[in-house]
Order: structure tokens, then C-alpha cells, then sequence
């Protein structure tokens, strides 16, 4: 799939701004954790973060063509 080049910037963009939401989950999954906080609302942020990594191996797909050998 060819891309053009403001696709491909708009899809680094947003890889970018996805990666950081993933930190930010982990970071406050860590504060959950820390805190005590019910588990129920810990198993809920992890599901999160685990659909912004889903996205986010999509968009890596998207930007690193497959090179067939």
C-alpha cells in the first residue's frame, strides 16, 4: 500500500501521540498500583493501554512497509 507523504506524516503524528498515551497509561497504572486502588479499575486502564498497543502496531504496520524477500 502506497502512501503519500502527508498521510505518512499524519501517521507518524498520531503513532507518536499514541506512544505517549502509552506511557501515560503505564504511568498511571503505576500510581493505581502504588496506591491501593481497586483492582477493577486497574484491570480497565491496562485494557486501555492494551487497545492504544493494538493501534499502535497497526500504525507501525502502516509506516514500515512488509519487504518480501
Amino acid at each position: 500500500m502506497v502512501t503519500s507523504e502527508q498521510e505518512q506524516a499524519e501517521i507518524r503524528l498520531e503513532f507518536a501521540r499514541l506512544k505517549q498515551d502509552h506511557a501515560d497509561f503505564d504511568a498511571a497504572i503505576e500510581a493505581m498500583i502504588a496506591t491501593g486502588c481497586d483492582p477493577l479499575r486497574i484491570q480497565r486502564m491496562k485494557k486501555k493501554k492494551l487497545a492504544v498497543k493494538d493501534r499502535l502496531q497497526q500504525l507501525e504496520d502502516r509506516i514500515i512497509p512488509d519487504i518480501i524477500a
